[in-house]
């Protein structure tokens, strides 16, 4: 997965208000996380279909 070349776009589940926020990518079947305040420390990476799972569980 070459993360050099991937579309961050922020993630509608951030802080509109605030410094916090959370990128998304997008990637064959996968999704990748960020902290863009501490993008050093790298991302999380899991299936599509698994981070829609959480987020939904999330919002319950």
């Amino acid at each position: 997965m070459d993360m050099t070349t991937a579309q961050w776009r922020k993630s509608s589940y951030r802080n509109p208000g605030g410094p916090q926020c959370v990128k998304v990518a997008e990637l064959r079947g996968m999704a990748a996380v960020r902290d863009t305040q501490n993008r050093e420390l790298g991302h999380l990476t899991f299936q599509s279909t698994e981070l829609s799972h959480l987020l939904s569980t999330l919002q319950h």
